[in-house]
């Protein structure tokens, strides 16, 4: 049994820093000064591009983040067994059991975008994105049985968790012992959102900020011109343009199944799981992005519409009016479909 394992960290998005072609005027004013920090956290990359920023503050500032995305990683991670999560996930208790507000707050929203996708994406879905080595247990050396997903899926369901607001202190309640939450499909959206709060407070008020594939941006780029945010062509073998976006003050998030897998018995296994089937999608849909008011509301319904497929996924993002891009295989190549609301970011690159 041959297995090939291709985890890599999903770069959905790639920043163009250089702003729009505007018409020539007779006197351009000089770029203003950009920095650009980076570093790592949750198993995936982060980078801040801010402008006008005082540059003897870089250092401070570099610090300032990566400890602000340790405290998020050590409140959201399943990978880290003393995380506030995973806390959480390892009490066999049953009654409302504390947490901060940001918790609460993501827990909120993943529970509201749940419902609406239809249960398509589903924070409690842990068990099974572990049960196909995506989560901390190890990759299975065969692909589980149906008896072990029936096992793994009766551990699931939204309907099992709440969050409680109860004499001004936020809560969580799960009502089967061995429930784990899995909020890796939207800390990256939180942790953007987060950076953002953060140039804020600092008084910077130009930036474009990045956690993996969820990304925020304010102001404008060093050129005065909007910041360009570049989606990926849905392969892992090139890095390749398929769309440009001014998200103009807005969250960013690409869900996609062509980079996070891995081959078992001659079979690709997406880390997309529908909670439906217990099993990885195998659909058409390879890649969705949202763009929304914030980056953990685009996470989060980019790994629903993602599990749904492509016409569900048009049909939910329809109804609710979502800024939805999506790239769709057909035959050995792709075709694409955007709703009205994401057309309105497109920015024409021949121009």
């Amino acid at each position: 049994m041959e297995i090939t394992f291709f985890r890599a960290a999903l770069l959905a998005a790639t920043v163009l820093l250089a702003g729009c072609d505007d018409a020539p005027v007779a006197a351009a004013p000089a770029p203003a000064a950009s920095t650009v920090l980076e570093g790592k956290t949750m198993g995936t990359v982060w980078r801040v591009s801010v402008i006008n920023a005082d540059p003897r503050r870089a250092e401070e500032l570099q610090q300032k983040i990566q400890t602000q995305l340790d405290a998020d990683d050590q409140l959201l991670s399943t990978w880290k067994p003393d995380s506030a999560l995973m806390r959480f996930n390892h009490s066999q208790s049953i009654t409302p059991w504390p947490v901060n507000e940001a918790m609460a707050d993501i827990v909120t929203e993943a529970l509201r975008i749940g419902a609406k996708t239809h249960g398509a994406m589903d924070i409690t879905v842990g068990p099974l994105v572990n049960l196909w080595g995506f989560g901390p247990d190890k990759q299975p050396e065969k692909i589980p049985d149906d008896q072990q997903i029936a096992a793994a899926k009766a551990r699931t369901g939204l309907q099992h968790l709440t969050v409680i607001n109860m004499a001004g202190r936020q809560y969580l309640q799960k009502d089967i012992a061995d429930l784990f939450v899995d909020l890796s499909t939207v800390g990256e959206g939180y942790a953007a959102d987060h950076l953002a709060r953060l140039m804020e407070q600092e008084g910077i008020s130009r930036y474009l900020v990045s956690v993996g594939g969820a990304l925020v941006s304010r102001g404008n780029n060093g050129e005065g011109k909007p910041w360009r945010v570049a989606i990926q062509k849905p392969t892992d073998r090139e890095n390749a343009v398929q769309a440009v976006v001014d998200i103009n003050g807005h969250g960013i998030s690409t869900s996609g199944s062509y980079r996070n897998y891995y081959e078992l018995d001659g079979k690709r296994i997406s880390h997309v799981i529908d909670p439906q089937s217990g099993r990885p999608i195998e659909h058409r849909l390879v890649s969705v992005t949202v763009i929304a008011p914030s980056a953990l509301e685009a996470d989060s319904w980019d790994t629903g519409l993602m599990v749904l497929g492509p016409q569900q996924a048009k049909e939910v993002a329809r109804e609710q009016g979502l800024a939805v891009y999506m790239i769709v295989k057909e035959g050995d190549g792709f075709t694409t479909w955007m709703s009205p609301q994401f057309a309105n970011f497109v920015i024409d690159t021949k121009n």
